[in-house]
């Protein structure tokens, strides 16, 4: 019997895509479940980080619902009363958070021009030089203070910055008397800043000494051979190199810009006093935990987090318009 075919319909060539999709479509698909039984010991040592996060960071955000409580301890999450957005009016009204919150935002700026690009010009700096030696004696020398705490920094920087260390005595040689670099406010987030480009430089240099390591040599020679010196080849083979990691580095420092240190401001808030080392964390912890208002001080909490997802969001979405990868 004559088969009529539907005019206009394709037909099914052999060895043609139209019947290797055909194919694909007869083939039974395998289920979520069936991937991870197959995989199942690969999934076995995910499951502990996956616990650790599940329990110390997923679980906890359930507790912002205090931002919209009249929070009591002894009630607990389920007899206290429940205030809507009060307590937002309540902080956005607190003279303390505007304080707080404008001392934040001028102290990541300043870690943002200034520490961030930090590592980057030190790593080209390393990068540029001839001795392998010399190259990992500086980086050995630059990547120690990352380990130390931030009660050590500031008491190292306090014996040589403090009114009775060696810069005070400088200064008094010249006539220049009651000299105390570390409990000046007006000169504080200034201090700051440096203190984090001198603990962290050596952390983030070697991020970027790896990313340099990935770019091919072939790039180099090639721009040698058509006559660039050091200072073109850096900026047209090494700086491209690194846009990818500055661009993924970047996105988390914006992130995280109403996050700015909570130890290192809180060991130096009594010398300088809180109009100018109070900040968003020790905001939290002042009110939430120092003065009993857990609602206040969790509205600020969950504020600062949203801004950060936020922040992130956007940052990601402009990197990738202007042409890079982004992440996520």
């Amino acid at each position: 019997m004559a088969v009529l075919e539907r005019p206009g319909a394709a037909k099914a060539v052999p060895g043609r895509p139209g019947r290797d999709r055909a194919a694909r479509r007869d083939r039974p698909t395998t289920s979520v479940w069936e991937r991870v039984r197959r995989e199942r010991w690969m999934y076995t040592f995910i499951l502990p980080g996956l616990v650790f996060f599940l329990v110390f960071a997923y679980l906890p955000l359930l507790g912002n619902v205090v931002a919209f409580q009249d929070y009591s301890p002894y009630w607990g999450i389920t007899g206290s009363t429940w205030v809507g957005l009060d307590n937002f009016a309540a902080m956005f009204g607190d003279p303390q958070f505007v304080r707080a919150l404008t001392n934040t935002l001028i102290i990541s700026f300043l870690q943002i021009v200034f520490a961030f690009p930090a590592p980057i010009l030190l790593a080209l700096l390393l990068n540029s030089l001839v001795s392998d030696r010399v190259k990992r004696v500086v980086q050995t020398i630059v990547y120690l203070p990352h380990f130390i705490s931030w009660v050590i920094v500031i008491a190292i920087w306090q014996q040589v910055l403090g009114g009775a260390g060696p810069i005070a005595d400088l200064f008094s040689t010249i006539g220049i008397h009651d000299v105390n670099v570390m409990a000046d406010p007006d000169t504080f987030k200034a201090l700051v800043t440096s203190q984090v480009i001198w603990k962290n430089v050596g952390w983030g240099t070697i991020i970027f000494f790896a990313a340099i390591s990935a770019i091919p040599d072939e790039l180099y020679e090639a721009a040698a051979v058509d006559g660039a010196g050091s200072w073109r080849r850096t900026w047209h083979v090494t700086l491209p190199g690194l846009v990818p990691v500055i661009t993924l580095l970047l996105i988390l420092t914006i992130g995280s810009v109403l996050t700015v240190g909570f130890e290192q401001l809180l060991l130096q808030q009594p010398a300088v006093g809180a109009d100018a080392a109070q900040v968003l964390d020790t905001f939290v912890y002042f009110r939430g935990i120092s003065g009993g208002d857990w609602g206040l001080s969790t509205a600020a909490g969950l504020f600062k987090g949203v801004i950060g997802t936020i922040l992130v969001v956007a940052a990601n979405r402009f990197a990738k318009r202007l042409g890079t990868e982004g992440l996520f």
